[in-house]
């Protein structure tokens, strides 16, 4: 009997290629639809060594750790190894989370620095000789949109009146 084709592919993990806010965005959705996120969200926690479980909390265990697992495993395709090398918390899905967060999101000191620069950007982006509109337009989206991902208020109406 032949095989059947189907139209089902494998989701592509993403790669982290620095770019955290794109990344994150990207996993988070990957490990939604996985139904994986609520590990990373919250984790689990390891029982005591002497505390007595009950079969279905051991097997609530079993789960959670399989999911977390399975979670840790789609992060560790998405991030070079020489990236992993850095991280020093990794031993469930929500600590390699939080860690690549830290690392390169920044605390909110960067980020209010990082906000200042891109509000700069903002501000001095002008139509460039040679380029055309979509360029333009492109580029005031783009940090339109760094901004609002590092916390800004950006409404439509200041974009609209930048590209005007």
């Amino acid at each position: 009997m032949a095989a059947e084709s189907s139209n089902f592919s494998a989701p592509c993990v993403p790669k982290f290629d620095g770019d955290y806010d794109h990344w994150s965005l990207l996993m988070e959705n990957l490990l939604r639809s996985k139904e994986y996120w609520s590990v990373i969200q919250s984790g689990f926690k390891e029982p005591r060594e002497d505390e007595v479980m009950s079969a279905a909390q051991q097997k609530t265990l079993d789960e959670a750790k399989l999911k977390d697992l399975k979670a840790k495993n789609y992060l560790f395709q998405s991030i070079d190894k020489s990236i992993l090398k850095t991280i020093t918390q990794k031993e469930t899905s929500k600590q390699l989370w939080d860690s690549m967060k830290v690392k390169y999101q920044g605390n909110e000191r960067v980020k209010r620095a990082q906000l200042q620069r891109l509000r700069r950007v903002f501000e001095t982006i002008e139509m460039k000789m040679g380029k055309t509109i979509t360029d333009y337009f492109g580029r005031v989206m783009v940090t339109a949109n760094d901004m609002r991902n590092c916390g800004e208020d950006m409404n439509d109406v200041k974009i609209v009146e930048k590209i005007l």
